[in-house]
């Protein structure tokens, strides 16, 4: 061989080559692999007041991790998010949607390929249906949407218990579709009290860093997402669903009872 490399040599070097190609910079590791879950969360307002009676249905596809997420309300108002991740050899987010219907009646459709950056958005306004398409700067394995976080967070608890504080990029619609930089963050351990019960859980926090110019325009708020001690699984969410001007909701794992705001948990003082 040429400048003393052996074959077996050149393979393994091949092989370096490749496995450089496919896994993106800085991607999140994901130590554990999730499988098939359903559950029965409630949409609250943060008062704690019931607004919809929620489906969570996830399970493994040839294409990835399928998450489908319904609430249907009362009032005729119907709405689901779905969304697509690729567990092996790292943590990636493929696609995140959103559908709202009002007795059938579609009045918010978004929809983004993480993988291509292609998304639409489509809103009912004034009886008119208006309609948006973007392809954005995604960067695969750091660009998370909706209930991707919850799975994000999953991944790099080890790294923000410690105090680590993780610069990634969100995808959000306002209703055209936007990416932005955010920032995820542990903020300590707190008590959640829902259905009668008080549940010792991890809180993060998702900081969206907004451009000044934009601040003048937009205002979008931090969404928190508290998590049981591991094995660490989805216990609430606070934040918007779907555009920045939506008003904050409090999604619950636990349906029934009275729910309230969550406790820090003190210890000599400082929060853990």
């Amino acid at each position: 061989m040429e400048n003393g490399t052996s074959p077996t040599q050149s393979r393994i070097l091949a092989l370096l080559i490749v496995a450089l190609a496919v896994a993106p910079a800085g991607a999140i590791e994901w130590t554990h692999f999730e499988t098939a879950v359903r559950g029965y969360p409630v949409l609250r307002d943060t008062t704690g007041r019931r607004i919809a009676d929620g489906n969570f249905v996830q399970w493994n596809g040839k294409d990835g991790l399928h998450v489908q997420i319904t609430y249907a309300a009362p009032d005729g108002k119907r709405m689901e998010e779905t969304v697509v991740l690729q567990q092996r050899p790292e943590l990636v987010q493929r696609a995140w949607g959103w559908r709202e219907t009002e007795h059938g009646t579609t009045v918010r459709m978004f929809n983004v390929d993480l993988m291509s950056g292609k998304a639409t958005a489509a809103k009912l306004e004034d009886g008119k249906t208006k309609r948006w398409s973007d392809t954005l700067d995604v960067e695969r394995g750091r660009t998370f949407a909706g209930f991707g976080f919850t799975m994000a967070i999953k991944a790099l608890r080890d790294r923000l218990v410690k105090g680590e504080a993780v610069d990634l990029k969100a995808v959000g619609f306002t209703p055209s579709p936007k990416t932005v930089s955010v920032t995820v963050s542990y903020a300590g351990r707190d008590t959640v009290k829902m259905s009668g019960r008080s549940i010792a859980a991890d809180h993060y926090v998702v900081h969206p860093h907004v451009p000044a110019i934009a601040k003048l325009f937009v205002k979008v708020p931090d969404a928190q997402i508290w998590l049981t001690p591991p094995p660490a699984g989805f216990l609430r969410y606070e934040g918007t669903l779907a555009e920045p001007s939506d008003p904050i909701v409090r999604i619950d794992l636990l349906p029934g009872g009275p729910s309230e705001a969550a406790t820090p948990v003190a210890t000599s003082g400082t929060r853990k």
